[in-house]
């Protein structure tokens, strides 16, 4: 494809489907020209670079996110459903986690998300700097309850890519683990019922369970 008839927006959406597939490290130039069945350099006429490519990746999942009504739903309603859905954006696109650790996210999309986000904790009643608290301290409990998510497609990729060193390397790793763990009696009796597949798993609804505790802490802060 010549570099006249490939449009940013293509390269943009290519460049999410080969991310969500290989990962931050599989992205490169050469891959995604090869999936735009173009030349590389013909994409660097419409960006700069690899780092450039994947903020623009980045601010257009960003944009999947839907904002509540404020109106129409009350402040914990609208944190509630804003923390979920990011944790479903970062979720579908384990990625973004790699990106927070790497880059300096920026753009239209995160900037209308922080906007909302802020709008939510000032319709319950903080105010300056605590409702840039509320929000921050939201955002990365569903940061760091995503982190899991995107360690296992990584894992996954290396598993599904035949790499049996990886999945011998997994294995040995769960089974010291395990043995270790069992040197602990409450880690013991986890391990021993039925509900638990393997030391690192989390009981269902961890998130949900998470979220509302801290959505208590902060209307006690409102109490207070």
């Amino acid at each position: 494809m010549a570099r006249d008839t490939l449009t940013l927006d293509q390269i943009v959406r290519t460049a999410i489907e080969l991310l969500d597939a290989e990962g931050l490290e599989g992205l490169n130039m050469r891959a995604l020209g090869n999936r735009l069945n173009s030349a590389a350099t013909a994409v660097y006429w419409h960006v700069k670079n690899k780092d450039n490519l994947v903020l623009l990746a980045t601010d257009r999942v960003w944009s999947e996110l839907t904002l509540a009504d404020l109106k129409a739903v009350t402040w914990r309603a609208a944190a509630t459903a804003i923390a979920t859905d990011l944790y479903a954006m970062f979720v579908r696109h384990p990625w973004l986690v790699q990106v927070f650790a790497a880059h300096v996210v920026y753009g239209e999309g995160k900037a209308r998300h922080d906007d909302h986000s802020l709008a939510v904790y000032e319709s319950a009643g903080f105010t300056g700097t605590q409702a840039d608290q509320a929000a921050a301290a939201v955002f990365t409990y569903v940061l760091g309850n995503a982190a899991g998510a995107a360690a296992t497609a990584s894992l996954t990729r290396k598993l599904n890519d035949g790499h049996s060193t990886a999945e011998e390397r997994f294995q040995n790793a769960l089974t010291k683990a395990q043995e270790i763990a069992m040197r602990y009696p409450r880690l013991r009796a986890r391990l021993e019922t039925q509900a638990a597949t393997d030391y690192a798993a989390a009981p269902d609804r961890t998130f949900e369970f998470g979220l509302r505790a801290l959505l208590d802490g902060l209307e006690q802060e409102l109490a207070a």
